[in-house]
């Protein structure tokens, strides 16, 4: 047994989500970043790397892509060749590789939102135009429940615009923690072989999913449906993971992305390159290793805490959320609240942050479909997620 409930002082660490607000008293359930301590097995590769004292440049081992390929296939069903990986520092700095190698300047990358708000900037950055598609929710009365699914009217109609060459897509998704079922996922994959456009999947969170939940890899849906027939034999795709979520190790840099094709991997291979994002530091290695070699328990029990902090969150909030199937992320709906004082998510985030002292992700930063909800970090303690979410109950319980 691991105890998820033991607090960890963050503060002064230069940590990004406890130090950026200098104010001491507020509660930080923002950005993904989760406060436990990672796996003991990941923390006693680092320690043991480290007593080496040299820490140069690093040579990416064979372990590295073998324990990667062993926790896939025996994890999720999905045998990865090891020669279709190419590692990086990050999954943000892999998907802007993917795209810088794929798309040109004015080109069209369709993006399901809300999604997480990195992907607007890696698109633009890229030289390229966002097409929002909006999920579709529904909101369910007897649980006060979101649902929510694809459009697939409107994706369609957005992959057959002529200036459109990628589909930047999220599973399981963030912000909404949504979780891809296999017949979704192969007919967004067919959708993208009708229509010549390139999938470029964001799986970092597959890892944390609920109870009875299973992530499902694109690749596997892909490996499954050309087994049966030759439809899917043209479709480009890329799959960006990293341990880096689900064993909060986000700040020693190491991700990787998987693509079969060879001539599309060579070229990703040298956007990583011209974009200088090849060097990955010793200590990610060896994480990574430890990780998706020793780490399977502790993510067990790792996953079983969030959700219980979801019930907690679902039993404490009277407002609307999404279910959530997967991700550490709890999407609220505060629309009710932003009307009764006039004010948008913005507003009531910054009120919040100031007055009620709790800082929470605003909605609208995810895409136009994101008005009016926030987003809330659950990788906490049961402690700290319950202070939290009385001080937002206080505070917008006022007139």
């Amino acid at each position: 047994m691991y105890n998820f409930d033991q607090p960890i002082e963050r503060r002064h660490t230069n940590s990004v989500k406890w130090d950026e607000c200098s104010n001491p008293d507020v509660l930080p359930l923002w950005v993904a970043d989760m406060d436990f301590a990672t796996a003991p097995c990941v923390q006693e590769a680092i320690v043991r790397r480290a007593t080496h004292g040299c820490y140069g440049y690093t040579i990416v081992p064979q372990a590295y892509y073998a324990a990667i390929g062993d926790w896939f296939a025996t994890r999720h069903q999905w045998n990865i060749d090891p020669q279709h990986i190419l590692y990086t520092i990050g999954v943000i700095p892999a998907i802007a590789a993917v795209l810088k190698a794929q798309c040109q300047v004015g080109d069209n990358v369709v993006i399901l939102t809300p999604v997480y708000n990195m992907f607007f900037n890696l698109v633009r950055n890229a030289g390229c135009q966002v097409l929002e598609v909006p999920v579709l929710g529904q909101l369910d009365p007897t649980d006060n429940t979101w649902r929510y699914d694809i459009d697939w009217e409107q994706l369609e109609l957005a992959l057959a615009q002529e200036k459109t060459t990628t589909l930047l897509f999220c599973n399981p998704h963030n912000p909404i923690g949504r979780i891809w079922s296999e017949e979704e996922l192969l007919r967004v994959a067919q959708l993208c072989t009708r229509h010549h456009v390139t999938l470029i999947s964001d799986e970092i969170h597959n890892e944390i999913t609920a109870p009875n939940r299973l992530y499902h890899p694109l690749a596997r849906v892909v490996a499954s449906a050309l087994e049966k027939d030759s439809a899917l034999a043209d479709l480009r795709y890329v799959v960006c993971l990293s341990p880096s979520k689900s064993f909060n190790i986000a700040g020693l840099q190491n991700a990787f992305l998987v693509c079969p094709d060879d001539e599309m991997r060579r070229r990703i291979d040298r956007a990583i390159n011209l974009n200088e994002t090849c060097d990955v530091n010793p200590f990610g290695v060896e994480a990574v290793i430890a990780a998706y070699t020793e780490g399977g328990e502790w993510l067990d029990e790792l996953r079983s805490y969030i959700y219980d902090n979801y019930l907690l969150a679902r039993k404490e909030l009277a407002l609307p959320c999404a279910e959530l199937q997967g991700t550490y992320l709890l999407w609220v709906d505060c629309r009710s609240v932003c009307q009764r004082w006039g004010i948008d998510s913005h507003e009531l985030a910054r009120r919040l942050l100031i007055d009620a002292k709790v800082w929470f992700s605003v909605g609208s930063d995810y895409g136009r479909a994101g008005e009016g909800f926030l987003r809330i970090n659950l990788a906490c303690t049961h402690a700290t997620l319950h202070e939290a979410l009385r001080r937002f109950n206080d505070y917008i319980a006022q007139p």
